[in-house]
């Protein structure tokens, strides 16, 4: 008599049949190939999440950088430092002459 191959599954008799004995090694390499594949993956997400992250922050500080520039930029123009001098009672005032080169 003989058995419907689920059942024979399901019950297991598939393993008194001599298949596990014959390909045991081949089970244990396939279980420790998934094994490391998984765990590779795991890794692998990981570190995308961290250059995610990490490229976040670059980003943020290169607005950071170009944010101090621009006010460096423009805290350092004439008009704003004649008028920093003004406010703070310093006695300077600006060249009423242009530079002139000299030359040998």
């Amino acid at each position: 008599m003989k058995q419907d191959p689920i059942i024979n599954i399901l019950t297991g008799g598939f393993l008194k049949k001599g298949f596990v004995e014959r390909n045991i090694r081949m089970i244990i390499w396939v279980v420790l190939l998934i094994f490391f594949l998984i765990s590779n993956r795991y890794t692998c997400l990981q570190k995308l999440k961290e250059i995610d992250k990490l490229q976040q922050q670059l980003q943020d500080v290169r607005f950071e950088a170009l944010s101090i520039s621009s006010d460096l930029t423009g805290s350092s123009r004439q008009s704003k430092i004649e008028e920093l001098v003004e406010e703070e009672g310093i006695d300077l005032e600006g060249a009423k002459t242009p530079p002139y080169k000299l030359e040998k």
